[in-house]
């Protein structure tokens, strides 16, 4: 599924707006040493971005050296909620470095707990235990170590399946793979547990059905009954479009678990802390988990994330027993803090929320004119997604996908590598902090882009169809 982009320098048409800047070839040719160098030394997994070598990055643009600016619509992966290197974040790291403490392991500190009352302070009634970690699939799996232990202790040795979703994504570890819905991504688990199923998740485009008995059928078909679920999983809205399941399914999906003491577990990894416009997305379907699992947008920064959760769930472990290296690091925690209180101040959920019907509408916009290879658009505060199929049906395309996100980079506009089960969206995650003006250029450049590759598509296969110069036709 996945593919390189191309480190031969380019040249392409110059641009300089007040967003957009490009004034070389693409990548700079001074740049080329460091992406070979990366690619000598680093395994070929890591070469599926844009080939730009950051140099800076600020707010919503990011840098090279050689004077290129693009605008940012990756957020570094949905990381920089409050914008690449916020004043408040820089500050605080600073602070906290020169304050002469960079870690503690778990040993106290006032920056840790800081945090963890700030977390649970924001989290749903109830949910008022934090444990923070490093990585979003270092929180998923212990959400579901958490799930197992809490059914072997109110169901015994037989309460111990943990059910995840068919297309969802937790991380790239053991646990969080197998819950997953992304078989090409876990066959090298090879001995998959048997405990560990996913049912379909309910979007309304790859699976038409979205009644709570598709996941009521998956637990029969695995031979699951409801007193074996430790905990189920789920994604609140699945990264490949956003895709939401409907209220009324994650409803009756909730009242499920409640009624069967099975940990419901929302991974918010990628869509808290403003991202589609509440501070928490759960809290578009009126409802909250008994666990909460974060990253990403946590910090705008550098690596943490939390679980956060009910305290039966939580305090499961005795003092020791459930802990991790880089707990709640300061200089981590500090950045956290510093970012959470600009998302509160500046409004940055409110933000995403107001510009939400600009960005749906521009994307419709680009479907209404490629109506035969753009299947899907959604849209969620400041999380979208252009889900890319071959002509005259659903099959996903990858190519075309890639090809888009490739124009975007090259014209200045920043978005990661496709995603999705088949590498088919291309998704927008701008920080929060963008201005209306600078998404309607980024819409207009993406609207440019997706002509541009469609066009190229169509040249591609009559060059294909076409006899080669100088070669003959065949003869009947």
């Amino acid at each position: 599924m996945g593919k390189e982009f191309s480190i031969i320098p380019r040249n392409v048409p110059l641009v300089d707006t007040p967003y957009r800047r490009i004034a070389t070839a693409l990548p700079h040719p001074d740049s080329v040493a460091t992406l070979e160098t990366l690619r000598r030394f680093e395994p070929q997994s890591m070469r599926g971005q844009p080939p730009i070598v950051w140099d800076r990055a600020d707010d919503v643009f990011v840098y090279d050296k050689y004077g290129n600016r693009w605008l940012d619509w990756s957020s570094g992966v949905l990381v920089t909620n409050a914008g690449h290197g916020a004043r408040e974040v820089r500050q605080a790291i600073l602070d906290q470095v020169h304050s002469g403490l960079l870690h503690n392991y778990c040993f106290p500190s006032e920056e840790r707990a800081a945090l963890v009352e700030c977390l649970a302070g924001l989290a749903p009634e109830g949910l008022d235990k934090v444990f923070l970690l490093t990585t979003g699939s270092e929180a998923t799996e212990c959400a579901i170590k958490l799930s197992r232990a809490h059914g072997l202790k109110v169901g015994g040795p037989k309460k111990i399946g943990i059910v995840g979703f068919e297309r969802g994504f937790h991380g790239r570890t053991l646990g969080a793979q197998q819950a997953g819905g992304l078989a090409g991504q876990k066959a090298w688990i090879a001995n998959l547990d048997p405990a560990i199923i996913n049912a379909p998740f309910p979007d309304g485009y790859w699976q038409p059905a979205t009644g709570f008995d598709t996941f009521l059928a998956a637990l029969d078909r695995a031979g699951m009954r409801p007193e074996q679920v430790a905990g189920v999983i789920m994604e609140t809205y699945q990264g490949v479009g956003p895709d939401f399941a409907p209220v009324a399914y994650v409803r009756q999906l909730a009242d499920w678990c409640r009624q069967h003491n099975v940990v419901l577990v929302f991974d918010e990894v990628q869509a808290g802390f403003g991202r589609t416009g509440k501070f928490w997305a759960f809290e578009h379907y009126g409802t909250a988990p008994d666990l909460i699992c974060c990253g990403k947008g946590i910090s705008s920064s550098l690596p943490l994330s939390a679980v956060i959760g009910r305290a039966e769930i939580m305090d499961q472990f005795a003092p020791g027993s459930m802990t991790s290296t880089h707990t709640g690091n300061p200089v981590c925690c500090a950045a956290a803090l510093a970012s959470v209180r600009k998302i509160l101040a500046e409004k940055l959920t409110e933000n995403a929320a107001a510009l939400e019907p600009a960005l749906r509408a521009g994307l419709q916009q680009i479907q209404a004119r490629h109506p035969d290879v753009v299947g899907r658009v959604t849209a969620k505060g400041l999380v979208a997604g252009m889900q890319i199929v071959h002509p005259g049906g659903q099959e996903p395309n990858h190519d075309l996908a890639h090809r888009i996100v490739e124009e975007c980079y090259l014209k200045g506009l920043l978005l990661f590598a496709p995603v999705g089960a088949w590498g088919q969206t291309v998704k927008i995650a701008p920080p929060l902090t963008i201005t209306h003006e600078a998404l309607t250029e980024g819409l207009n450049v993406l609207a440019e882009a997706t002509a541009a590759a469609v066009g190229n598509l169509l040249t591609d296969k009559t060059a294909a169809a076409s006899p080669g110069r100088g070669s003959s036709p065949d003869l009947p």
